[in-house]
């Protein structure tokens, strides 16, 4: 049984107006294990997909399971449970500036312990070795005591990550995680993000705009267009046509902007081969 079913879905993002989709009739099955990268040129929906796997926004029209349980169906105490079960990290996460970073990043804990824990975790933080092993994932234990609104737009997105890594969930979903960082830290977090779930049996979708670093480092993608499935296949199917065809009339966001990724070529009408990192901006 997948861990994600998705089944003619179609969904509004809150801040679309009246009648407009951002996802329409969208077919998606996920397995357990699974590390699936989410791509598309802007506006396609991807954000969109994320929130509504993780029931954070409501369907207007097909089912949404996951777990083998249908969340709409259930009453909210049930759907809070199941929500605990998943991590959503937004593109700009959701950090309270006068917040000391480690309780930044062990707030992903708060779905899997108790209220005392939780409260007792403000004033002195528990498991504070979890929240410094996972920030030196991103080399960010050296922060560890830094007050949030003291951190860079990078750093902050770096804490998200550290904040997805210990929260423990079976099911990660992360939207953009390298939209504010450096082509060195873009490296660094996408390999920490899929070696820590595969290294802790959870599933993990990612939407992303570089898509070398999809092909390099995910076994499966999902092409988003208009908030439609473009394609769906293993990322060995996946050829510079089908990606072509995925951003035409979009080809300012293929761009070489992330340094030392591994070279795409390709051949354009007119042109002589050249080679340079297909990515999406």
């Amino acid at each position: 049984m997948p861990l994600i079913e998705l089944a003619d879905v179609s969904a509004r993002h809150p801040a679309a107006r009246a009648g407009a989709l951002a996802i329409d009739g969208v077919d998606l099955e996920v397995r357990a294990g699974e590390v699936v990268a989410v791509i598309g040129p802007s506006g396609a929906g991807k954000t969109t997909l994320l929130q509504t796997i993780a029931c954070a926004l409501r369907p207007v029209q097909g089912s949404v399971q996951l777990f083998g349980s249908l969340p709409w169906k259930m009453a909210r105490a049930r759907q809070h449970r199941l929500r605990g079960r998943l991590f959503l990290a937004p593109q700009v996460p959701p950090l309270p500036p006068r917040q000391r970073v480690v309780t930044a990043v062990l707030a992903g804990r708060l779905a899997r312990q108790g209220f005392w824990t939780s409260l007792r975790s403000l004033f002195y933080p528990v498991r504070s070795d979890e929240a410094r092993s996972a920030l030196a994932r991103f080399d960010m234990d050296d922060k560890l005591f830094d007050r949030v609104d003291r951190l860079s737009g990078g750093e902050r997105q770096r804490v998200g990550l550290a904040r997805a890594l210990v929260s423990g969930a079976e099911l990660l979903l992360v939207d953009e995680p390298l939209s504010a960082l450096d082509p060195t830290r873009a490296r660094q977090a996408i390999a920490s993000i899929v070696g820590a779930a595969r290294a802790g049996g959870a599933t993990l979708v990612t939407t992303l705009h570089q898509v070398e670093v999809a092909r390099e480092n995910f076994e499966r993608i999902v092409a988003l267009r208009d908030g439609h499935v473009m394609f769906d296949a293993p990322v060995r199917q996946v050829s510079d046509a089908m990606l072509r065809e995925l951003y035409a009339d979009h080809e300012d966001e293929l761009t070489s902007t992330l340094e030392g990724a591994a070279p795409y070529a390709y051949t354009l009408p007119g042109e002589f081969d050249v080679e340079r990192p297909m990515t999406c901006r």
